[in-house]
């Protein structure tokens, strides 16, 4: 449906049945609108636009799995990588994020009308997991390990401070972004105090700190 306004230019039954004028909204409504005709004062009912809908598949991943479900919306709606929406199925209630968009003949695209779009490649950002990269104190990178966090999408991550998971403890040095984020200026953050959220990180490079967290002297 379109957005109802304070006013609206329509046709007057009264004084004006084939050109339109301005019309004050008195009650607006989805069924019916109430209008005042600015021109001669008669009031009467309208039935508001409609815009067309079209049905969307969206594939969700989740967990390292992935299911498929649909979304209504208007044909003209413009969907784009990076665009977050509440998906509601009966098997999930859950915010999703666009990943990819898919025309005819799997063309990939960045943005598109949904009237061209045949498929909408999305990720949970409700609940994440984060992958983690730990360097050892003496710097030797060839014994860096890695771990995962499952933390809420809105989970901060900040450059400089400590981080518990998996029986380690560890600075978080540098935050890689990922592609389909948006309002970062660049694709990795590495200064103190920088701060990226965990449904936006691709990876997380840290320092270990567990065996200082736990040394008695």
């Amino acid at each position: 449906m379109s957005e109802i306004q304070d006013r609206l230019g329509v046709p007057c039954p009264a004084c004006s049945p084939k050109l339109e004028t301005v019309h004050e909204v008195l009650s607006p409504g989805e069924g019916s609108i109430t209008v005042r005709c600015g021109e001669c004062g008669h009031v009467h009912k309208i039935q508001p636009e409609s815009t067309p809908e079209v049905t969307l598949d969206v594939v969700v991943s989740q967990g390292g799995e992935s299911f498929t479900a649909n979304v209504t919306t208007p044909e003209d709606e413009r969907v784009e990588v990076g665009d977050e929406f509440l998906l509601e199925t009966d098997e999930v209630l859950a915010t999703v994020r666009v990943t990819s968009v898919e025309l005819d003949e799997q063309r990939r695209r960045e943005s598109a009308r949904a009237d061209e779009i045949e498929t909408v490649w999305t990720r949970e950002v409700d609940n994440v997991a984060v992958n983690v990269t730990i360097h050892p104190e003496d710097g030797r990178r060839d014994d860096s390990r890695s771990i995962t966090m499952y933390v809420p999408g809105d989970y901060e991550f900040t450059i400089g401070e400590t981080e518990a998971a998996e029986s380690e403890e560890f600075s978080i040095d540098a935050v890689v972004v990922r592609g389909d984020a948006a309002g970062y200026d660049r694709d990795r953050y590495e200064m103190d105090g920088d701060v990226v959220l965990a449904k936006d990180a691709k990876r997380v490079y840290a320092w270990d700190e567990t065996s200082t967290a736990w040394s008695a002297w």
